[in-house]
């Protein structure tokens, strides 16, 4: 990517007197601060709903309801970016953030304060807002697409994919960080008394004042690129846009796989925290511990094997190597916490010890068939609609981790706290099936 032009690929110049490095600086900077405050919430959220007394088929819904209210809001805010700019929809964004996570931290005293509204419905009103102003990633994306040429625009969307991951990875590791007991202790004591501390509403807090930190960033920074042609990917129904991509015979089978693997991962993603607080009594700090090393794992894989792999192997193959490994890692997570035959290591019982080496494959598998099915699905679109594939991947993915976490809780609740993770290792079954049809067909066994 060019160090001092922030052309369009036309010879324009959408952002006069900055180099595009500096606008792709500040716009990974903005994603990934974004992404961090959400990051920060992932091992607080289930655990919050349950202290409001939610089972862990409302906790699961409260998790939904940001995918939901996401697959609703990001078209909105698409095309408002169209029409307004895509500054003024970042900012919006990120305002919207900021006040949805304040929401978040005082959900038990403004459930207090409002006359028949408890604390769970503060916490899903926060999540409603916070998912309908999650569509900043797209509008992030065509930001990067106006102030890219296209020969240059994969490399500037991998950049903000990095952002998105790496917010994942230190996300809920700084959870971890500010709900220890150490942490809380010194916060308790430096805090006004008005100010809520708990291993819940402190992350809740630290995510809002990322988001606030974010904010001035882009306001002061962030300028307004020239925008291209309005795309289409606004226009329509997306489950229309969805039904249509299904019967397509070039990307249909493609699509119902990443939808398929979504949903499936989803539903492990949602009851992972449920699961390792009933059986191992860990709080936000424990789980965040475990999600971190989840993460770093597949910031590794996705990072530096999935290319040189991709070389040796091809998408195809990959996308069904990493089906076949999480069929059976997710059937083994709830079992693997059972496992007498392991150690104890030092603090780390062994039944944190097992879910650890369960989740070592269950990382890499998941980030094979993530990045591989992405590819597969632009490699088989047409060069002038590579946006419309990669917002049918988008759309698949947010309507997949809407009923995925819901299916889940439903599950664990009405049946038994495995049947979640054996039905979601099921479920890459069919993606199997769908994968090695398409291998069958398209792959010649001597290229690979």
């Amino acid at each position: 990517m060019s160090d001092d032009s922030t052309g369009t690929g036309d010879g324009g110049a959408p952002v006069p007197g900055m180099t595009r490095r500096r606008v792709v600086g500040t716009l990974f900077l903005v994603v990934f601060l974004d992404l961090l405050g959400f990051g920060i919430l992932i091992p607080v959220i289930p655990l919050y709903a349950k202290f409001f007394g939610a089972n862990e088929f409302l906790g699961s819904l409260l998790i939904a309801t940001y995918s939901l209210f996401q697959f609703v809001g990001a078209p909105l805010l698409g095309r408002l970016s169209d029409e307004r700019g895509r500054r003024p929809v970042l900012l919006l964004s990120l305002l919207g953030s900021v006040v949805a996570w304040t929401l978040f931290g005082l959900a038990g005293e403004l459930g207090g304060l409002l006359p028949g509204v408890g604390g769970l419905a503060v916490l899903f009103l926060a999540r409603a807002l916070a998912g309908a102003m999650g569509g900043n990633i797209a509008t992030a994306n065509a930001y990067m697409a106006d102030i890219t040429p296209p020969e240059d625009r994969a490399r500037g969307l991998g950049i903000l994919g990095a952002a998105f991951g790496l917010g994942f990875v230190f996300g809920p590791a700084i959870a971890g960080v500010v709900s220890s007991p150490p942490a809380l202790a010194l916060l308790s004591g430096l805090l006004p008394a008005a100010v809520p501390v708990s291993e819940f509403t402190v992350p809740s807090f630290v995510a809002a004042v990322l988001s606030a930190g974010n904010l001035v960033v882009a306001f002061l920074v962030l300028p307004e690129p020239r925008r291209r042609a309005r795309s289409a990917l606004g226009s329509g129904s997306r489950l229309r846009r969805l039904y249509e991509a299904l019967r397509s015979p070039g990307t249909g089978g493609l699509v119902a796989a990443f939808f398929l693997a979504s949903l499936a991962f989803s539903a492990f993603e949602s009851q992972f925290i449920f699961l390792t607080s009933d059986r191992l009594g860990y709080g936000t700090a424990g789980n965040a511990v475990l999600l971190t090393y989840v993460g770093v794992l597949i910031a590794v894989v996705q990072g530096g094997l999935v290319g040189p792999l991709t070389e040796r192997f091809g998408e195809y193959r990959l996308a069904l190597a990493g089906a076949a490994i999480q069929v059976v890692a997710l059937a083994l997570v709830p079992f693997s916490l059972s496992w007498s035959f392991l150690p104890a290591l030092g603090p780390v019982e062994a039944g944190a010890v097992g879910l650890a080496l369960v989740s070592t494959p269950l990382a890499f598998g998941n980030a094979l068939t993530n990045v591989s099915l992405n590819a597969l699905v632009s490699l088989n679109a047409d060069s002038d609609a590579q946006g419309g594939a990669f917002g049918l991947t988008q759309s698949a993915g947010s309507l997949a981790r809407t009923l995925g976490p819901a299916a889940a809780g439903l599950l664990y609740v009405a049946v038994a706290y495995w049947s979640p993770f054996v039905v979601a290792g099921l479920l890459f079954l069919p993606v199997l099936l769908l994968l090695g049809r398409l291998v069958r067909g398209r792959v010649d066994p001597t290229t690979g």
